[in-house]
């Protein structure tokens, strides 16, 4: 019997917010010891492993026959299997043929894709540290059971969800499931029960990771039973839905079933009438449907969209679905997670503020590039200078209270970046610092640290004691207003001590604050000379009499909380914001012109989302580019009805501390309204959305495996501006699409008619079934899959999205196709005829009437190439396939009619110059008919 994870010991109220002692009390958990081995074993037979069930995967050889599970495919095997009983080995052996190859490319490419996203996961085991029997042990996470007494420091992964016994100074980074882009700080205090996830400060969840701290904390929940294992169940949820192109060819397929088996009986039951032989009549019909069946679409879509598949991979997108290059183009809204998607997830300083005076930081993420540009106090403009000396001290202040490492880049690993050790926010005053020429090595050689004041989330600083020429002064780092209250003078800009003006402070704060900035002040200790003095600290224990310590030993510097309650000397503010990428808001921009709507969703705090939708221009009623900008947060989204929700998720741009379900929620009101929705994201909490959208992306380096498995395309490089770049793409894709069946259903149909026509005037057929096959095949795969390689049209992103509704074939291209069709009919079945009439052998006026159907499509398929322009102004030479692939046809027409083994093959015979003159002047005259067309109805929407 399979072990339950729902017999967890369920508490009368949530876990975060029941005291630790309560709920250890109620999981029958020791608080000292842990759990006893024999207790821990009982307890993994009750409720299973700590681990999520993973899904089979399909095996190769059902990945490879799911490739004929397509409506198209189905027609092609029947045609097959009644050629195969009439007796036609080789009309059967070519209709199968092209299956199997259609089936093994789309097989291939599968496979290429699965074997990408194996190499994107890194299988590894995670371990926990637990006590058990009083015992500290490293054990698999996967054994842990609820009860089970955890020790987490600084680097773990959180292995179960946990309440907090006891925690010193603990910060998790929660981004993959909540969307906060800081550090958490945690603390072992029950909480109300209706908190929301990410406010739930005595919890810690399954994958989330330590930044700093430490804490011993109590299993209480695994499995499918933490907030992972909810996730990976609302997926389970989520609709499978078809992407619009299968939608769309599934039911073309389907009317062209029904029109075909239509055309098929009408010819049967006109024979029956005419009291035509039986046979006679059936190897018509036969021919009919063959003749009407487009033969080389199935291959055709499958390699247009593979051909789709390699540009995009090319950058740096993998494609898990074929049809996801061509849903890409028909997006009408994205969806899109805000941290690592949009944003660079690396914390970053935009402003710097000390002696009144402003700099404004240059650069983004953890890469010490740009630079620190003044501005003018007076003017609001920028002005020339180095920095002052208080904003100088500012930036030191940052750089020495300080406990991240920043690390270069590795040379001897390609594309590697710039990453942090430690706290992000840290990290980002290490990389302002180095933007002004300050770096921690060579400050803390003259600098060392002698003691420190940990953070605590109760005192809201940080402080250190560092040498400071043969003294020793203090660092602080805080909120502003436990700076402020330590203050009562300010650095001027020589570096003097001021008076301290707190009402300048707090309005730059607040204008800082109105950015969307996290905002930091410092100080250094009172009677610290500048940095180019060689003064001492004198306050409380922190004197110049450690400065006699032997090699200025921390060991002998004591720091306490006294030595900071006043007397500092205020030097400045830094402001922080994990910055839009400067890509992203580009792609956002590229996709606003192209009539795409874009939804900032994510489970950070309002204020930083309507900041960073002002600064990416999200559009719309609710945040105007440099506007005003207002955001939906998870409680009024809970409020709103389903009616409401699908106004409001159209109106709104900015969706804050959204739940996992609300995202799902969002998705579901968009599509209901027939819009064509992408999701991207990284976080686990993105997953169900990801797996519910039109097309989900996800990022490949930040992602999570569970957001890489619900995707459809994956960025390998997380870049945004990808989705813009796919966008395109993909209208560049389905264009070529839609020119490939507007360039072959009018032969199928002037096959078609030309079969019904002789029928009806009791004449021969003008082809063959088995000349049909050739037709459709050899134009197909050396013309028709030209078009794959057309390139993207001029302003293709200026237009707005194609409707959802609007079917593969628009009134424009019926016409079109129908136009083209009745020019074949007349051309090959008068040509036909007038062979005959002239005394030339059926098997002649036949190879005149295949050569009017090939040369009229080779011609047409340069009008094909745009539905708008002549293919003089696209340039002849600017798609070389086209032209490689008429000059291929016209060898293979050419061997068609002369090779003795093709004219046995295939019934034909060879034919005259006249005959040739003839065929040429229709397939001109069907050009020339074609551009008029294309004149007299100037530009239409595909």
């Amino acid at each position: 019997m399979a072990p339950d994870n729902s017999k967890a010991p369920q508490p009368s109220r949530a876990w975060h917010s029941l005291p630790g002692p309560e709920a250890a009390a109620l999981l029958g958990a020791n608080a000292k010891e842990g759990l006893s081995a024999a207790e821990a074993a009982l307890r993994l037979r009750q409720h299973g492993p700590n681990s999520l069930p993973t899904r089979r995967a399909k095996s190769a050889l059902m990945r490879f026959l799911l490739q004929f599970h397509q409506p198209l495919v189905y027609i092609l095997l029947a045609a097959g299997a009644v050629t195969a009983g009439l007796g036609e080995v080789v009309d059967s052996g070519v209709i199968l043929g092209v299956v199997l190859v259609n089936a093994l490319v789309g097989y291939l490419q599968e496979a290429k894709a699965v074997r990408a996203l194996s190499a994107l996961s890194a299988t590894m085991t995670t371990e926990a540290s637990a006590l058990r029997d009083g015992a500290p042990l490293r054990l698999d996470a996967a054994l842990l059971v609820p009860g089970d007494l955890v020790i987490l420091r600084s680097g773990d992964k959180v292995p179960a969800d946990v309440r907090l016994l006891s925690a010193r100074e603990l910060r998790l980074d929660e981004s993959m499931l909540t969307g906060e882009s800081l550090p958490v700080e945690k603390r072992p205090d029950p909480v109300p029960e209706d908190t929301v996830l990410a406010e739930r400060v005595g919890m810690a969840f399954a994958g989330t990771l330590v930044t700093y701290g430490q804490a011993r904390c109590l299993v209480v929940a695994t499995g499918l039973q933490t907030e992972l294992g909810r996730i990976a169940a609302l997926m389970d949820t989520a609709d499978e839905l078809k992407t619009p192109l299968t939608r769309k060819i599934s039911h073309f397929s389907h009317v062209l079933l029904v029109a075909i088996l239509a055309l098929a009986a009408l010819n049967f039951g006109l024979g029956m009438l005419r009291d035509a032989p039986l046979v006679d009549v059936f190897m018509a019909s036969v021919a009919l449907a063959v003749g009407a069946i487009p033969e080389g679409l199935p291959a055709a879509v499958t390699i247009i969209l593979a051909i789709g598949v390699s540009r995009m991979a090319a950058r740096r997108a993998v494609i898990r679905n074929l049809p996801a290059v061509e849903s890409l183009g028909g997006v009408t809204v994205i969806c899109t997670d805000k941290t690592g998607t949009l944003t660079e997830n690396q914390m970053t300083v935009r402003r710097l503020w000390a002696a009144g005076q402003g700099a404004e930081v240059t650069g983004s993420g953890y890469a010490p590039a740009g630079g620190i540009v003044l501005e003018d106090s007076v003017s609001g403009g920028q002005k020339a200078g180095g920095l002052n000396e208080a904003q100088r001290q500012c930036l030191l202040a940052g750089l020495l209270c300080n406990d991240a490492v920043l690390r270069a880049p590795d040379a001897a690993v390609p594309g590697s970046a710039w990453r942090v050790e430690g706290d992000p926010s840290e990290a980002a005053l290490l990389v302002s610092a180095a933007k002004a020429g300050l770096h921690r090595e060579s400050e803390l050689a003259q600098a060392q640290r002698l003691d420190e004041l940990a953070f605590e989330s109760e005192r809201q600083y940080m402080a250190t004691l560092n040498r400071h020429g043969a003294g020793a002064a203090i660092w602080l780092k805080g909120s502003v207003e436990q700076v402020l209250e330590r203050c009562a003078h300010a650095l001027d800009a020589e570096g003097a001590q001021a008076p301290l003006d707190a009402a300048a402070v707090l309005a730059e704060v607040e204008a800082m604050a109105a950015q969307g900035l996290r905002v930091l002040a410092f100080a250094r200790g009172a009677g610290a000379e500048g940095a180019s003095g060689a003064g001492e600290a004198k306050v409380g224990n922190a004197s110049a009499d450690h400065a006699d310590a032997p090699g200025g030993s921390p060991g002998h510097a004591r720091l306490n909380h006294a030595d900071v309650k006043h007397g500092l000397v205020f030097l400045g503010l830094q402001g922080m914001i994990d910055p839009p990428r400067a890509e992203a808001v580009q792609a956002v921009a590229a996709c606003h012109r192209a009539g795409i709507l874009v939804k900032m969703i994510t489970g950070d705090h309002p204020g930083t989302a309507i900041a960073i939708g002002r600064m990416l221009g999200l559009a719309g009623p609710s945040c105007t580019p440099g506007g005003e900008c207002a955001a939906l947060t998870g409680a009024q989204l809970s409020e709103l009805s389903d009616d409401q929700l699908r106004q409001s998720a159209r109106e709104v741009s900015v969706f804050a501390r959204v739940s996992p379900e609300q995202k799902l929620r969002l998705v579901r009101a968009l599509q209901a309204q027939g819009e064509i929705v992408a999701m991207t994201g990284d976080g686990v909490n993105d997953a169900p959305a990801l797996k519910q959208a039109d097309i989900g992306v996800a990022m490949g380096i930040a992602g999570t495996d569970a957001a890489k498995e619900a995707a459809d395309m994956v960025l390998t490089d997380d870049n945004f501006a990808s989705i813009a770049a796919a966008v395109e793409e993909g209208r560049g894709v389905f264009d070529n699409l839609i020119k490939f069946i507007a360039w072959t259903l009018p032969t199928n149909l002037g096959e078609g008619m030309v079969i019904l026509a002789a029928f009806l005037f009791g004449i021969s057929l003008p082809i063959l079934p088995v000349q049909i096959l050739w037709i459709n095949m050899t134009t197909a795969a050396a013309l028709g899959l030209m078009l794959s390689f057309e390139p993207r049209e001029a302003g293709l992103m200026d237009r707005p999205p194609r409707h959802p509704a609007r079917p593969i074939l628009g009134g424009f291209l019926i016409q079109r196709i129908v136009l083209v069709g009745v020019l074949l009919l007349v051309a090959s079945f008068g040509l036909f005829n007038l062979e005959l009439h002239q005394g030339a052998s059926l098997e002649a006026a036949r190879t005149v009437a295949v050569n009017v159907f090939v040369l009229v499509e080779t011609t047409y398929l340069f009008n094909a190439r745009s539905f708008t322009r002549s293919p003089f102004a696209l340039g002849l030479f600017s798609n070389p396939w086209v032209n490689g692939g008429a000059g291929l046809m016209l060898l293979l027409q050419l061997a068609y009619t002369y090779a003795p083994p093709m004219n046995a093959l295939f019934s034909s015979a060879p034919i005259g110059a006249m005959q040739w003159a003839r065929v040429l002047a229709c397939a001109l005259v069907v050009f020339v008919v074609v551009e008029i067309e294309k004149k007299l109805r100037g530009t239409v929407a595909v």
